[in-house]
């Protein structure tokens, strides 16, 4: 033997000894850990998803071993990342997904195994689920555009959801995104209607992203989600419109500073305007107004028909802020309108000009019951926000803070 092969023989005798402990040696590795895990495939299987079969969503995903390995972990994913919950048994050797599937979706399970000298072994399965017989569907409002700082967020669904758990299964899949964040929540209108708002109104010049994933998610029973299109808003400066009815006078403010304060005419008794704050809904130049679409009898002491401009809508059943020249006499003094806000000509143009979508027009001293939530327009503003939360079937019965959603809401953002 060489002088350099007795002493390469020393170093591996000496190697041997000093790292008897982690199992390496000259001659290769002796850890199992070490080495690159080998193919699995004769030892574990996919039950009921192999050969290019879709597998039913409604069915838990079961992988079993069929050889003398043991599983050590499965992980299943679908194609947007989302993880299926599950659990192995005791001895390795069958694994149960305890979350649902979704419909229609593309899994990669990625399964781990362990021989009996501790060698490690890798399967990867990719597999199909079938699509849903029944989808729900969400549509956002309104259409991604601008919008002022008390505009809430609706979600419509396509078909009604009534039991509480498959309530929270939708509203988990419901994102609204804002910068800056804010503290807000969803509330079920009815079974088919959800709004969304923030504890206070928008912060101005703030971007609002909605959007789902609700996308073949099981809803219940044999209802799945559906897919649904994202909105954007845009918030734009902070416009308030504050008319106090027994003043008879309107100030409108943008962003805390007075833009200017005008007389006005409200609803006279009998006619009150509501009180509350309501949300600007549309703008029209002219519209034509008649006493028979709020329940005058035409012919009547108080029937009127009468083209009207510059006509800012704050309710759906007609109330508007709008020029009234026939009124100017008693705009400022008195109130004698139908409901609706009157002022000059010029004035109403001027505030036409002003305000847009979503902006906040509020009336205050009037002798007229306050605005409803939900049935007339956004009155969303009008209820309490301990009361609004109580409307989330995430939050509602827990106290502000407890649940996953506002600690969510809550978490600084990095």
């Amino acid at each position: 033997m060489s002088h350099s092969s007795r002493s390469t023989a020393v170093l591996c005798s000496l190697l041997v000894i000093a790292l008897a402990a982690g199992g390496t040696a000259c001659g290769g590795s002796s850890n199992p850990l070490a080495d690159k895990p080998y193919d699995a495939t004769g030892q574990v299987s996919l039950v009921g998803a192999e050969d290019g079969h879709k597998a039913d969503p409604g069915k838990p995903l079961e992988v079993r071993a069929d050889g003398s390995d043991r599983i050590t972990d499965v992980t299943a994913t679908d194609a947007a990342g989302r993880y299926v919950k599950g659990e192995l048994d005791a001895g390795g050797l069958h694994w149960r997904s305890t979350g649902a599937l979704a419909a229609g979706a593309h899994y990669t399970v990625r399964i781990s195994t362990e021989d009996e000298d501790g060698a490690q072994g890798r399967r990867t399965i990719g597999f199909d689920t079938n699509p849903a017989d029944k989808l729900l569907r969400v549509t956002f409002g309104p259409q991604s555009g601008t919008y002022g700082v008390g505009q809430p967020v609706t979600a419509e669904l396509s078909m009604p959801v009534t039991d509480p758990a498959s309530r929270a299964v939708v509203e988990r899949t419901l994102r609204v995104d804002s910068q800056p964040s804010v503290k807000g929540a969803w509330y079920w209108v009815d079974n088919r209607t959800l709004h969304y708002r923030p504890q206070e109104y928008w912060p101005a010049h703030s971007v609002v992203n909605v959007s789902a994933t609700l996308n073949g998610i099981k809803v219940g029973g044999a209802l799945y989600g559906g897919p649904s299109k994202p909105v954007r808003l845009t918030i734009g400066d902070r416009v308030e419109a504050v008319t106090d009815a027994s003043a008879h006078s309107m100030t409108v403010t943008k962003n805390g500073q007075e833009l200017g304060s005008v007389p006005v005419t409200t609803g006279k008794p009998g006619y009150d305007t509501r009180n509350g704050v309501k949300v600007v809904l549309g703008k029209e130049s002219f519209v034509r107004m008649r006493g028979t679409s709020i329940g005058i009898a035409e012919g009547s002491a108080d029937s009127y028909d009468l083209p009207v401009h510059w006509a800012t809508r704050v309710t759906w059943s007609g109330e508007y802020v709008h020029a009234a020249p026939w009124s100017e006499g008693s705009q400022g003094w008195d109130n004698v309108s139908h409901g609706c806000t009157g002022m000059s000509t010029e004035n109403a143009k001027w505030f036409f000009d002003t305000v847009h979508l979503g902006d906040i027009v509020k009336v205050v001293g009037s002798a007229g019951a306050t605005m409803t939530p939900f049935d007339n327009g956004f009155g969303d503003w009008n209820m309490p926000w301990q009361k609004w939360r109580q409307g989330s079937a995430l939050t509602a019965g827990k106290r502000e803070g407890t649940s996953p959603a506002d600690a969510a809401r809550l978490r600084p953002r990095m």
